[in-house]
């Protein structure tokens, strides 16, 4: 087999190979966008629906507000100790001897 044999082979099957390579390329490309609209579709009927539930919830909120006006108190905390207070009480148990 000669070398202009062989080229005659290989030619026709890389141009086969460049062509089924770019029409993979455009159909991916294809498959891309269509997922990248789908998602922001979703994207957009979420945030819709997340605005109309923020929206219920804001106006339901001023109407519970407005039947409880009691505030509740809250209960005082204890003063921590100081750390001398802490110390002598160790003392006084015999731990820090």
């Amino acid at each position: 087999m000669t070398l202009v044999d062989h080229s005659k082979k290989v030619e026709p099957r890389d141009q086969f190979k460049k062509v089924q390579r770019a029409e993979d390329a455009k159909k991916a490309m294809s498959e891309y966008e269509s997922e990248g609209a789908a998602v922001r579709a979703k994207t957009a009927r979420l945030k819709a629906l997340r605005l109309a539930r923020d929206a219920a919830e804001a106006e339901a909120a001023p109407k519970a507000a407005a039947a409880s006006k009691k505030k509740a108190v809250k209960p005082k905390k204890a003063k921590p100790a100081t750390l001398s207070t802490w110390l002598k009480g160790q003392q006084g148990d015999g731990r820090l001897d």
